[in-house]
């Protein structure tokens, strides 16, 4: 909004509006604008969340014990303060002639509404049942695979239809029409890998930010031709945005952290992890750097693949691989503390970020 505004009054009759045509510009004071944002909206917004939800998010039965006694009455649908912060900062801050901008911002509010509507159902049944699993499937499935389709029309007609590989400046895998179904996987794929992986206060908004951060700096290199030739990356004009949407990312995650920290006075739901696993997914997609995503969001990999195994082999063997899944639950019933496997899960995604750099120049 306010680049589009001063554009006619950049150059010579403004200089120092000249600082809006810089993306990095841009992208830190989105930054800070969504963690003030975040700040100042979060003390109200979850005092209305307690006064709305009297008992606060649903604790399963079925999961671990101390969960009970310690986080009964927590209020959740913090993820509204993220998504309030994330839209308003990039609607502020981002070029809103770009259509890589509007594609990744619906597609993160289609599967932020998704998880409001899940949300709700187990508040208002006092249960943790809450969308119907082949409902809400459906909807992500519509909502990224229409994104999908989107953010290919705004692609390169060389790139549109094609997955690029880490580590191979050359190579690209010919999908043809099969790239929105590839699309619909990553995006609802990264969708529920965040959900499965909101379970501990500060879990999963850290290793959120650390993917914001990198992508943010990969949509900044793809989307600019000098750097994205220097490095030998598949450019993708109009991208260098989506950093701006990946700041304000950042910030919105650090301010909800402030309240999300351990013991956490909001959890995010269903409304926040959805829609970030999505916002990650729908850049990914548009950057063509969705196998990134799984090295760089590689703890969300392994959160849902031990969900996966543990279904399996219990419907198989009637056998558990895991003491329950998903898998930092698994570290909690071996007598790991909290912050313990919070803290350490996030050193881990730490390295898998610095392994996700790393690919942009090993080639």
């Amino acid at each position: 909004m306010l680049y589009d505004l001063v554009q006619h009054h950049a150059g010579a009759h403004i200089s120092a509006l000249n600082l809006f045509r810089y993306i990095t510009f841009r992208a830190g004071a989105a930054c800070l604008t969504a963690l003030v944002i975040s700040l100042l909206l979060g003390q109200p917004l979850i005092a209305q969340l307690r006064r709305i939800q009297r008992g606060g998010q649903p604790i399963r039965a079925l999961g671990p014990e101390r969960h009970i006694l310690e986080k009964a009455g927590t209020p959740t649908m913090g993820g509204v303060l993220i998504l309030i912060a994330l839209f308003a900062s990039t609607l502020l801050w981002a070029d809103l002639t770009n259509g890589f901008v509007w594609a990744v911002l619906l597609i993160t509010l289609g599967f932020g509404a998704v998880g409001f509507a899940d949300d709700y159902l187990k508040l208002s049944r006092r249960n943790t049942a809450g969308v119907s699993k082949r409902a809400r499937l459906g909807s992500e499935f519509a909502i990224s695979l229409i994104g999908g389709y989107w953010l290919q029309s705004l692609m390169p007609a060389d790139l549109a239809n094609h997955l690029a590989f880490p580590f191979m400046k050359d190579w690209l895998l010919p999908l043809g029409y099969a790239f929105p179904i590839f699309a619909m996987i990553t995006i609802s794929g990264f969708g529920n890998a965040v959900n499965f992986t909101d379970g501990l206060d500060g879990l999963a908004i850290v290793p959120v930010i650390i993917a914001a951060l990198v992508f943010g700096l990969i949509a900044y290199l793809v989307g600019n031709h000098v750097f994205a030739d220097y490095l030998q990356l598949h450019a993708v004009p109009g991208t260098g945005e989506l950093c701006v949407f990946c700041s304000a990312l950042v910030g919105a995650g650090l301010g909800f952290l402030w309240f999300n920290a351990p013991p956490a006075a909001v959890f995010m739901g269903d409304t926040g992890s959805l829609s970030l696993g999505g916002a990650l997914g729908a850049v990914a997609v548009a950057v063509k750097h969705e196998l990134v995503l799984c090295i760089v969001g590689g703890l969300f990999v392994v959160e849902t693949f031990s969900v996966i195994i543990q279904v399996f082999w219990f419907r198989r063997t009637g056998r558990r691989v895991f003491l329950m899944a998903p898998l930092h639950h698994h570290f909690e019933k071996k007598g790991w503390q909290e912050p313990k496997i919070v803290i350490r899960f996030w050193i881990v995604s730490i390295v898998l970020g610095l392994c996700g750099l790393a690919t942009l120049k090993l080639r």
